[in-house]
């Protein structure tokens, strides 16, 4: 028999347990429920109109390659948009995983953000002539 067990880790929402310990004994004002503030962004960045999914070739007995692999599967899809994107400059960033036994799938979503569009999503596409 196989169980098999979702996973869900975002990147985007730390932890209520890290929030918490972060808050506790600090009578900053504005310190409960205020969003971080937006990183700098260089000129002309813009992101994607719709999120990229990226997943390695299948299940992995390391749960952190499984999600390494996921995260260069989604880099490979977010460099045909933007030439400089990275994972760490993305939107609206999701990790699932799916354990099946001791084997875990990832499966990385994320909007790609960047300043340079790639030549490949600069160029429209071409019109075929039949």
């Amino acid at each position: 028999m196989l169980a098999t067990g979702l996973l869900e880790v975002s990147a985007a929402e730390p932890s209520k347990a890290t929030e918490a310990s972060q808050g506790a004994g600090q009578g900053a004002p504005g310190a409960g429920g205020n969003p971080a503030p937006e990183p700098v962004r260089p000129p002309g960045f813009a992101c994607g109109d719709k999120a990229l999914s990226g997943t390695g070739p299948g299940f992995d007995s390391s749960r952190e390659h499984s999600e390494q692999t996921a995260k260069e599967a989604w880099l490979e899809k977010a460099k045909a948009i933007y030439a400089d994107a990275t994972w760490e400059a993305a939107k609206d960033i999701n990790m699932t995983c799916v354990k099946q036994g001791l084997y875990s799938k990832c499966f990385a979503t994320a909007i790609p953000c960047g300043a340079q569009k790639s030549s490949a999503a600069a160029e429209p596409p071409a019109k075929g002539s039949n």
